[in-house]
């Protein structure tokens, strides 16, 4: 590289095309826009996609209900224990809701409801859930382990019989044992065929039989088989429970389903089963109640008869029957005090059992208090407390897991108040039992007032105090009982349903100008995020404005594609827009290189082969030799020449032969059929081309070349490919660097720009080869320039497309 002659200066201004680096949104919709057809198609695909979706698919209705939640006053617990962190708050949003989509709730309402069979019929775009009004009925026996999951098929037969097919076969076995473990069944050994109606068909997996209503001949019917923990699961899943708004305590219970009376009756029957849910709680403690005042009058029954018994038989036997007047009043006061014993030991017993309880741990429901007249306001703020935690811990522990926050706080709950209540009951055992043995104490000192009476007055006074003691008792038991009765008959649920389920006027699903707009725009989008996706990843130039960003020297040729098989078309077809590109090309050679205008030697090169290095040579050289000038084409390309294919000639003499042998190079120049037009082939190819060229003799054929002719034009090797071709810019005064739309490589131009700022070769400009009407930069010249050189008929451009190419 020492011989390069050194650049007299930078290009002029002029053609300093890369400067403008703004965005193009002009060029951006060009790019786009010439794949309209693919996006229009796209646009009609997605449109007559979402009509189908639209007529075709099955509604989905919204089903909505609401449920008032009301507040319930804990009477003392608030006062006493709303700082301690022992009581819970009885207006919990949070906890209704989560009972609301319980497991268990959903579980009773699917079992009320009988949903186990799923009947369907047949749609346009297949089976679709249907509700009532069936002519069939399939009774199955749950106890016994059952196929689900998979759709069968009964056909009614011209008699008493229907026949049996599998429309989906992807059953699963479900076994009573283990109801939420469910396995794939691999083998069924259910058989398709014809079967009696009202006979148990019955297998290893299934046991079920069908009982014709109102099915007539060859009338089908479509059913499935679904286990209640997967239905309850299901419905748990979908139902949608929330507050209308966060001030309110009313609940919204939603559902959407594509069975708008199945919907209603299941978000009815799930209102009813959640109400029913909490009267059975409020009775429960009216239940124990009475269970254990019955238990306190089986005891006391068979006490009262006996001493009713003696008193009759010692009346009758003694013909005695009122006690004297001080036998009265003693029996008065010992009435009183075996009265107030009797209560005690009533209480007493009760505080037993409670602390029996607290000290088990048990979970059943407490008794309380003030049902047995106890009337500790705090013993019983404690009960109806603990009653209310345990209660609440029942239902975060069907929903949530032990190791829940919620769960463990609640348990936590529990403790202090079992702790705080069992201290209570200690003290008021310990009382009791004081207070049991002062009123003994007095019952002796009064029985010793007895003892002075007759004695068959101190008999009679002795058996009707121990009948009127039972008496007194039995009495009170039984006006608490009633009481019980009365309260359990008066309870109702706290909460209130306001509006029973009722779905919407129209469908909520499919939404029909929301599915036209999502159609319309991914018809739009799928073909433009391809092609953003393609040209993201595209590493080719694209368009001449790429090209100008890229490469730092000007571009002052633009180059349309030919004609398939035409190779010249300078010289066949004068009035191509190809040839005027060179003839452009031509005139700009006078600006490029003043000071030569009699004598100029042009060379191309390129990056790699295949970017039309070639094609430009010879038509440029055509071009010259067409306005007059002596023009010397010269294949200096010695390892890939094409000049001789484009021209008809044979390639078995040129530049190898002249530099390796001593044939002067006036005898292996060949004349072209153009006139002005000579040709000095490459040659055969030599076994070293890169040294051949380096010769001094070289240098001088040039130079008697360039005193012979006016133009010289070098078809050089791909600079990109061979390091002869930096050799050979110091023998021209126009270096042409040879891009080709969507084929040059965007990291091509790096070698270029390097060339060009090292500043050692002199003129170096840019060309851009085989634009076409694809191109995104608006340069379209409407040629097909396909393969190696790939050439057709020119095309006629569009109107919309010379439309946006205007200005």
């Amino acid at each position: 590289m020492n011989n390069i002659q050194n650049n007299p200066g930078n290009p002029p201004p002029v053609f300093q095309f890369n400067s403008d680096s703004t965005f193009d949104f002009r060029a951006i919709l060009i790019k786009y826009l010439r794949y309209w057809p693919w996006i229009l198609s796209f646009i009609i695909v997605g449109v007559a996609a979402a009509f189908f979706i639209n007529r075709y698919s099955t509604p989905i209705w919204s089903v909505e209900s609401t449920v008032l939640i009301k507040d319930e006053s804990s009477g003392m617990s608030m006062d006493l224990f709303e700082n301690s962190g022992l009581i819970k708050s009885t207006n919990n949003i949070e906890n209704e809701i989560g009972i609301l989509k319980s497991y268990t709730l959903a579980e009773e309402a699917i079992q009320e409801l009988n949903l186990n069979v799923q009947v369907f019929k047949q749609g346009m775009l297949g089976a679709v859930p249907a509700y009532g009004n069936q002519s069939m009925l399939v009774e199955v026996d749950w106890k016994h382990p059952q196929m689900v999951g998979g759709m069968m098929k009964l056909v009614k037969g011209q008699n008493n019989d229907f026949s049996l097919s599998f429309e989906e076969s992807n059953f699963l076995a479900y076994n009573p044992a283990d109801p939420f473990y469910k396995t794939q069944i691999e083998n069924i050994t259910l058989r398709e065929g014809n079967y009696q109606f009202g006979e148990w068909i019955e297998g290893v997996n299934f046991r079920f039989r069908v009982k014709n209503i109102s099915a007539s001949p060859d009338e089908a019917f479509l059913f499935q088989l679904q286990d209640t923990p997967s239905l309850a699961k299901k419905y748990k899943n979908d139902l949608m429970v929330g507050p209308i708004n966060k001030e309110a305590s009313i609940l919204s219970l939603r559902l959407e389903t594509p069975v708008r009376r199945l919907g209603e009756d299941y978000l009815n029957t799930l209102m009813d089963v959640y109400l029913q849910r909490e009267l059975n709680e409020k009775n429960r403690t009216s239940d124990n109640t009475v269970r254990f005042i019955e238990n306190q009058l089986s005891d006391i029954t068979d006490s009262l008869t006996f001493f009713e018994d003696r008193l009759e038989q010692y009346r009758t036997q003694n013909k005695v029957f009122n006690l004297s007047e001080e036998g009265n009043q003693i029996f008065q006061r010992m009435q009183e005090l075996e009265t107030e014993r009797s209560q005690m030991e009533i209480n007493l017993k009760y505080y037993q059992t409670l602390q029996n309880y607290l000290d088990t741990n048990s979970e059943e429901d407490l008794l309380v208090p003030s049902v047995v007249g106890i009337s500790d306001p705090l013993l019983n703020s404690l009960v109806l407390n603990l009653g209310e935690l345990q209660a609440e811990k029942v239902r975060l522990s069907s929903n949530f897991s032990e190791q829940t926050p919620a769960v463990r706080e609640i348990k936590s709950k529990i403790d202090n108040t079992r702790n705080v209540l069992r201290e209570n009951v200690n003290s008021a055992i310990r009382n009791t039992q004081s207070m049991l043995g002062e009123l003994k104490g007095n019952i002796r000192q009064v029985e010793q007032q007895i003892n002075v009476l007759p004695e068959t007055e101190r008999r009679l006074l002795g058996i009707q105090r121990k009948f009127t003691i039972n008496e007194n008792i039995y009495v009170y038991l039984l006006q608490k009982r009633a009481e019980a009765e009365i309260t359990r008959a008066s309870n109702s649920p706290k909460n209130t349903v306001l509006d029973w389920a009722k779905a919407g006027n129209m469908p909520v699903a499919p939404k029909t100008k929301v599915n036209y707009l999502l159609g319309m725009l991914l018809g739009l989008f799928i073909p433009l995020g391809f092609v953003a996706v393609r040209d993201f990843f595209n590493v080719k130039i694209e368009d001449v404005k790429e090209l100008e960003r890229l490469i730092k020297m000007p571009v002052v040729a633009k180059i349309g594609r030919a004609k398939y098989g035409v190779s010249v078309p300078v010289l066949s077809e004068p009035r191509s827009s190809v040839t005027e590109g060179f003839r452009s090309l031509r005139a700009d050679m006078t600006y490029l290189s003043p000071h030569k205008k009699d004598n100029l030697t042009i060379l191309f090169t390129s990056t790699v082969s295949g970017e039309g290095k070639t094609f430009c040579s010879v038509n440029t050289a055509s071009a010259f030799a067409l306005k007059g000038k002596r023009t010397l084409l010269m294949g200096l390309d010695l390892r890939k020449p094409k000049i001789a294919m484009d021209f008809g000639l044979e390639n078995e003499q040129g530049i190898s032969t002249c530099l390796s042998t001593d044939i002067s190079w006036e005898k292996l120049v060949q004349k072209s059929q153009t006139e002005n037009l000579d040709i000095f082939l490459s040659g055969p190819i030599p076994p070293n081309p890169a040294e051949i060229l380096l010769q001094d003799k070289f240098e001088q054929i040039m130079k008697e070349i360039k005193d012979r002719y006016d133009v010289v034009v070098m078809d050089c090797p791909p600079v990109g490919l061979v390091s002869e071709t930096k050799e050979l810019f110091r023998y021209a005064d126009i270096n042409m660097f040879v891009f080709r739309q969507q084929y040059s490589r965007r990291e091509s131009t790096e070698l270029a720009n390097e060339i060009y700022e090292k500043g050692g070769v002199k003129k170096l400009y840019g060309l851009m080869n085989d634009i076409h009407l694809n191109g995104v930069g608006g340069y379209g010249y409407g040629y097909g320039y396909g393969g190696n050189y790939g050439y057709h008929e020119d095309r006629q451009v569009s109107w919309w497309k010379r439309f946006v190419m205007k200005g």
